[in-house]
Order: structure tokens, then C-alpha cells, then sequence
């Protein structure tokens, strides 16, 4: 699909919002971890400075209860986009109140004002019709760059849309990047084509695992999820975790990708751990052997030589899910050495956002990655086939 491009609108000396993605980790003392997605928003930021506009921000941080909370303030945001812009941020105290209006009315040629976090708002997740309104009114003009957030039917990100007609919203360029790879990669993948699919649940992979098996050739499962499979197949997994109204499914999946000819491919040996706790006793055994009592909670040594050997001939990579719990370093060796060997291989690799994004980003090999998504449950949905709700709007030409 085409969408409409930043491009391709007359913004010269005009008023701008662009829903950004600002929703970045933070530590306990309120410094920011991972400052990515808002070194992803600064080329469109760029450009319409370019453009001489003027540049209302605004973006959602956490989840706060429809009110004002310091806790989620985006104030640590505008310190951080004020370094990597080298201009001053205007801070508004409020989203849609006298602050806001105020200071958007009050804008000059290339001044840049950031809205407080939109979910201080109650209408923001409602998708609320006067929400939508009032942030609509502040410009002339609408840019989405908020891919990791455009799975989302809200008012900044859906309901804001209706208020602008085709000459007066667009995609940024980031937005614009996660759907060109996303549709590339499902329409017109270089292959061989793997996908390594991991994280905790069948459930929540389920229909990307549906709609990814006439699309690829090989599938590596890995994480939590795989012991529903395992299970399927008659393996004693002990206590792992496993969704046992998912077992059907599980079959219906391996058959398919029987009938299709695509490679399926589980663990063959586990990390098990007596307890879910870091400092569990722990031993590698075989996938058939797991204890009783005991979990697996990583991938073992025999399955990532394994999937180094069954990774070696592809020339696209798709990785969503990481192979065990990363978090937890006696466990996050599995995905640790699979990160390595797809960071270092020659084929296309994108990394699907969210926790997979997060564990490459923690072992330094972010900038290895061909691509990687800003939006986990935005990826996913595309990997579902379903047209994003922030997106369908910005649609100029479907496939």
C-alpha cells in the first residue's frame, strides 16, 4: 500500500501536529533507557522545520488513569528532543486546556510546542469525538509518525483524521519505513524466508503465525510458546507453560505448515528451572525429558546450534519473540546467541518491535539489524494482515 507522504504537502510556513511516539522506558529516577523511537520522530521533525512550520508534538507516556500524574509527565521527553534537536521546546502544562490553546495560538515559524501527555486525557483512548476536534483545531495540517501506537483506534491517532482531508494529512517518514518494510517483506520477501517466532503465549501469535505460514519457508519456534506445540506432540513438559485450549490450534498449525511444505521447527532441548525465579536451580535437558515440576524457560545448546544451522541459507529474516526469559541472564543466553548469529549473517533482518527490540537493544546489536520495528503490537497486526486503524486513513493506493 501507498500512503499519503509528508512529501507531498505544500507545509510552507503552516501549523503542524504530528502525533509522535514518545512512549520510551524510563528508570526509577526518571532518566531515559532506550531514547530510540524519539530519535525515530527527528527526521520529520526536520523536515518541516525545513518547511519554515511552526510544530505542535504530541504523543501518549504509560498509562496513566485519564488525569494529570507527575509520574507521566512528558517533561523528561522535551529535555531529551532538546538535545537532539539543538532548538527550545515549548512545555504546555495541559493537552486541550487554556495552556495548550494558548501557546499552539501563540506559535512562531519554526517554534515547537509538546502537548503533556495525551492520556492525561479520558477521551484519548475513548476516541473521543471533541478530543479529536480540539486537537485538530490547533493546525493546518496533520503528520501520523506514531507507527508503534497506530494499532490503536484513539482520538490523536484515528478520530484526529476525519478532521483533514487528503491535502492536509500525511504519513512522516518513519511511519512511512515500518509499513514499506512490513509490506515488502509480506508481499515481497527475498528468499529463503524465516521467521523466528518466541515470547510467552501461542495465543498472542496465533494469527501472525496463521497468516505468516503460506508466506514463508521456515518457521523457528521458540520461547514460552513452544511447549503448547511440544505438548501437542506427546512431550511430558512438566510444569512449562502451556495453553491447553490452544492444543488443537497448535496441531491445525503444524499441519498446515505440513501441507504447505514449510520447514516447523521446535525446540529439541530446554534451559529448565525448578521455579520461576532468577535464582532457580537450573539444568539443560531434551524437550521430551523436561522433570516434573520443573519449566523450561530458554532455549538450550543443542537447539541454537540447531537454528545457526537451519538460519544459515536464508536471505530474509523475520524475528518476533525472543527464546526464553531474556530478562533473567541465566536465561537469556538462547536468545542472546541467536541475536549474534542474526546480526552477523548476510540476509535481510527485521526485528519485530516490542521485546525482541528491547533484548537486541540490550546486548548492542540494534545497529546490526537491517530494520527494527518501533511498534511490537503494531508489528504484529500487520503480520495478522489487518489494516492499521492510524493508517487506514493515510491509505492513497492499496495493493
Amino acid at each position: 500500500m501507498e500512503l499519503f507522504s509528508i512529501k507531498e504537502l505544500d507545509l510552507a510556513n503552516k501549523q503542524v501536529f504530528i502525533r509522535c511516539d514518545f512512549n520510551v522506558p524510563m528508570d526509577e529516577f526518571g532518566n531515559i533507557t532506550d531514547d530510540r523511537r524519539i530519535r525515530s520522530a527527528v527526521a520529520t521533525i526536520n523536515f518541516c522545520l525545513d518547511q519554515d512550520c511552526s510544530i505542535i508534538l504530541a504523543s501518549h507516556f504509560g498509562r496513566p488513569k485519564g488525569e494529570f500524574d507527575p509520574k507521566y509527565s512528558l517533561e523528561g521527553v522535551g529535555k531529551r528532543l532538546h538535545q537532539l534537536l539543538k532548538k527550545d521546546i515549548i512545555m504546555a502544562k495541559d493537552v486541550v486546556g487554556d495552556d495548550a490553546i494558548s501557546k499552539s495560538k501563540a506559535l512562531n515559524t519554526s517554534e515547537i510546542l509538546l502537548l503533556e501527555n495525551l492520556r492525561f486525557e479520558k477521551g484519548e483512548t475513548k476516541n473521543d469525538a471533541e478530543l479529536s476536534k480540539k486537537l485538530a483545531d490547533m493546525a493546518d495540517f496533520y503528520i501520523n509518525d506514531a507507527f508503534g501506537v497506530s494499532h490503536r483506534a484513539h482520538a490523536s491517532v484515528e478520530g484526529i483524521t476525519s478532521h483533514f482531508d487528503e491535502d492536509h494529512k500525511a504519513a512522516g517518514f518513519l511511519l512511512q519505513k515500518e509499513i514499506q518494510f512490513f509490506s515488502t517483506l509480506m508481499k515481497r520477501p527475498v528468499r529463503p524466508f524465516a521467521a523466528i517466532v518466541g515470547g510467552s503465549k501461542v495465543s498472542g501469535k496465533l494469527e501472525a503465525l496463521v497468516n505468516l505460514l503460506p508466506r514463508v519457508d521456515k518457521v523457528l519456534v521458540g520461547g514460552g510458546m513452544a511447549f503448547t506445540f511440544l505438548k501437542q506432540l506427546g512431550y511430558d513438559v512438566g510444569n512449562s507453560l502451556v495453553e491447553d485450549d490452544l492444543l488443537e490450534e497448535a496441531q491445525k498449525i503444524m499441519d498446515e505448515a505440513r501441507r504447505l511444505g514449510v520447514k516447523f521447527y521446535l525446540p529439541v532441548d530446554v534451559v529448565a528451572a525448578q521455579n520461576f525465579a532468577e535464582d532457580s536451580v537450573s539444568k539443560v535437558c531434551s524437550a521430551q525429558e523436561i522433570p516434573a515440576g520443573w519449566m523450561g524457560l530458554d532455549i538450550g545448546p543443542a537447539t541454537v546450534r540447531l537454528y545457526r544451522e537451519v538460519l544459515t541459507d536464508v536471505q530474509t529474516v523475520l524475528w518476533n519473540g525472543p527464546m526464553g526469559v531474556y530478562e533473567w541472564d541465566r536465561f537469556a543466553r538462547g536468545s542472546n546467541k541467536i541475536a549474534h548469529f542474526v546480526a552477523d549473517s548476510y540476509a535481510t533482518t527485521v526485528v519485530g518491535g516490542g521485546d525482541t527490540a528491547d533484548l537486541v537493544q540490550r546486548i548492542g546489536l540494534d545497529d546490526e539489524m537491517t530494520f527494527i520495528s518501533t511498534g511490537g503490537g503494531a508489528s504484529l497486526e500487520l503480520l495478522e494482515g489487518k489494516i492499521l486503524p492510524g493508517v487506514k486513513a493515510l491509505i492513497s493506493k492499496e495493493d
